[in-house]
């Protein structure tokens, strides 16, 4: 009998000592969705769950980069179990290892416990946790309650940094900005205002506490259409003889931040439903004051498309708050009508050109913000309503 409850003894010291082990492994984002479930359908939807192995425009010019090294995995793999392998090129993203294919994972964004600003990109420093223990994840709930998965706890950084680590800028290894979301003295405050806004629903499928409202995990953008037309207001003036178009970038960011795409303006002038005007002839870029985008240049001064190895770069664009004025020379009549529409795409056509993509959300331009206004009576000297 005492031989017997000495092995029943050291059956369950073995199981236990399992279960710890087991504990302080990597927490998939399946795993979250147990308690969490709104919150990981939201995730779902959103641009984090996109990685190398789904998201086709990355993949696509992370592999023009380089075959060999993925320097992207810092940001797009992040939770990596050999992610200085993949940035130095001993390993390629691997289809059938979870903290590859997670992307930006759930518990990526839930352990930073540090975002230290430095030159080329911000670094997120990861909370490390004791060996054999529950991991503890963060957030912004006051008294965030425990599981049986893992500990939580309140950390300031997720009011005023956790953004930050991917979302504010990078530079290219000659120090050409390829990226830039985030100016040095703004906060994640106002990102995750617009961006995760508070929706109905606890955090936890059981709603202990009966919170009601949680953060949602959507992380809107621009392949939202609802939400990207919030971001810019267009206003359009006249006169007898000019069009007047007033762009307002109503974001906390500039209106270009991804160096693949591009944003730009279409003017229309319609006269009894027909087109007698557009502020281009047959491509938007003939038009520079209103194509924003990023462009970059080699050592001898020629164009390049991917951005990795530029030597130099410039954007025409539209920073956070600001405003811009254009003016084209026109002459109107009673009854016209104007339309100004902002588009965007998703992968610019110079992208295109060295990149072979599949879906046909890249092959489009899509309509960010329309308006329309039509020429009414004359009231004043050379002035219309």
């Amino acid at each position: 009998m005492k031989q017997l409850s000495i092995q029943f003894t050291l059956l369950l010291i073995l199981l236990f000592s399992s279960s710890l082990q087991a504990q302080d492994k990597y927490m998939d984002n399946h795993s979250c969705s147990e308690c969490h479930e709104k919150i990981y359908e939201e995730y779902q939807e959103s641009a984090h769950v996109k990685g190398y192995f789904n998201d086709e425009l990355h993949r696509a010019i992370a592999d023009k980069v380089s075959t060999k090294k993925y320097d992207c995995a810092t940001c797009h793999t992040p939770m990596a179990d050999n992610i200085e392998a993949l940035i130095n090129g001993d390993a390629r993203p691997d289809k059938s290892n979870k903290t590859h294919t997670d992307a930006i994972s759930c518990f990526f964004c839930h352990t930073i416990a540090y975002v230290k600003k430095a030159h080329k990109k911000n670094i997120n420093i990861k909370a490390r946790q004791a060996e054999n223990y529950k991991p503890t994840l963060y957030g912004l709930l006051d008294n965030p309650d425990d599981s049986d998965k893992h500990s939580s706890s309140k950390n300031p950084v997720y009011g005023k940094k956790v953004c930050m680590g991917c979302h504010s800028h990078k530079l290219n290894d000659n120090n050409v900005t390829i990226f830039r979301g985030m100016g040095e003295q703004q906060d994640s405050i106002k990102c995750i205002e617009c961006h995760m806004p508070e929706v109905s629903g606890g955090a936890e499928k059981m709603d202990k506490r009966a919170r009601g409202r949680h953060a949602s995990h959507k992380f809107l953008g621009i392949y939202d259409k609802e939400f990207r037309a919030k971001g810019l207001d267009i206003n359009i003036s006249t006169t007898a003889n000019t069009i007047e178009i007033k762009l307002t970038n109503k974001m906390g960011h500039p209106l270009i931040i991804q160096p693949a795409r591009v944003k730009y303006l279409e003017v229309k002038v319609l006269r009894d439903g027909k087109e007698i005007w557009k502020n281009y002839k047959k491509e938007p870029n003939e038009d520079k004051k209103v194509f924003f985008e990023y462009r970059f240049k080699d050592k001898e001064g020629k164009k390049v498309i991917i951005p990795a190895t530029a030597y130099s770069g410039e954007a025409n664009n539209l920073e956070a708050k600001a405003s811009k004025t254009v003016s084209y020379s026109v002459k109107l009549q009673k009854g016209d009508v104007l339309k100004a529409t902002m588009f965007v795409r998703f992968a610019k056509q110079d992208c295109q050109s060295v990149v072979s993509l599949k879906d046909e959300i890249f092959k489009k331009a899509h309509v960010m913000k329309e308006v329309s206004k039509k020429v009414k009576d004359y009231i004043k000297k050379n002035q219309y309503k």
